[in-house]
């Protein structure tokens, strides 16, 4: 029979290694439990939240009065650019319900992020030696910030280029994008970047284990580039300036990268 939550809070406390392969599934089962109670609680604040959410977060990049362009007009005017003037628009009955369902989805997990990583934590602490948990101390707070980086590096800097791109590009058609296309890419523009942004953090923890050092991750410096530039092509529009700003940040996280192993390495050979 499965176990009640009493059982489970007293699993967490005993000795990873006395448990059974049962008891471990249990105890993850209640971990996902818990991250998506907190997931479905935060979707439905923002669910109720529907004009503040599609008018300022989702269509904001639409607009031209969005704070990248504004930002980027007063630098300087030849720098300056606006995203044409388009209608969304809907072809099924429930699509505007079906999206507003998948963007409260979606913010909801952006939202619980930090308590995800921290049942994340929760569950592989257990079984980590002393040395590794104050190695790895401070893990849902560098997670957390690495995905918020990304998530408003993807709204600020990739979304508002991409739309321009994208609506401004012309073939002989009249541009009527889905309010379902218009979401679709505005989630693939924010949550892969912050995913993406998790590289320093996947890098210490094979680092630490001892798949990756700084002399590999050198020698494939190259190789390495062109896999980000691979990455960028399929999460932004073929726009090469939208690919070199998602390539770039990488770039820049692959050398932070090589950083970090090169001190883990230093501190393993201590």
């Amino acid at each position: 029979m499965p176990l009640d939550q009493v059982d489970v809070d007293k699993l967490e406390g005993r000795d990873p290694n006395k448990m059974t392969f049962l008891e471990h599934l249990e105890a993850l089962r209640w971990h996902i439990i818990r991250s998506f109670v907190a997931t479905l609680l935060i979707a439905i604040v923002v669910f109720l939240m529907k004009d503040f959410v599609f008018s300022t977060i989702i269509l904001g990049p639409k607009e031209s009065d969005f704070f990248t362009y504004r930002f980027i007009c007063g630098l300087s005017d030849r720098l300056c650019f606006f995203p044409p003037e388009f209608m969304l628009l809907t072809r099924d009955l429930g699509e505007q319900f079906i999206v507003h369902l998948k963007v409260s989805f979606w913010l909801g997990i952006v939202c619980a992020i930090p308590y995800i990583f921290f049942e994340v934590w929760r569950f592989v602490k257990p079984g980590l030696y002393e040395a590794e948990r104050r190695a790895a101390r401070g893990f849902v707070f560098v997670c957390s910030g690495l995905f918020f980086i990304g998530v408003l590096f993807g709204y600020y800097i990739i979304s508002p280029f991409a739309i321009t791109f994208l609506a401004s590009y012309d073939v002989g058609a009249t541009s009527a994008p889905t309010l379902s296309s218009y979401v679709n890419y505005m989630t693939m523009f924010t949550l892969p970047t912050g995913l993406v942004f998790q590289l320093p953090v996947v890098v210490y923890f094979l680092a630490s284990i001892g798949l990756v050092g700084p002399t590999d991750m050198k020698k494939y410096r190259k190789h390495a580039l062109i896999g980000m530039l691979v990455l960028a092509s399929i999460i932004t529009p073929p726009d090469i300036i939208t690919q070199l700003l998602i390539t770039g940040p990488l770039y820049v996280l692959y050398e932070l990268s090589i950083i970090i192993a090169t001190r883990i390495e230093k501190r393993n050979k201590v």
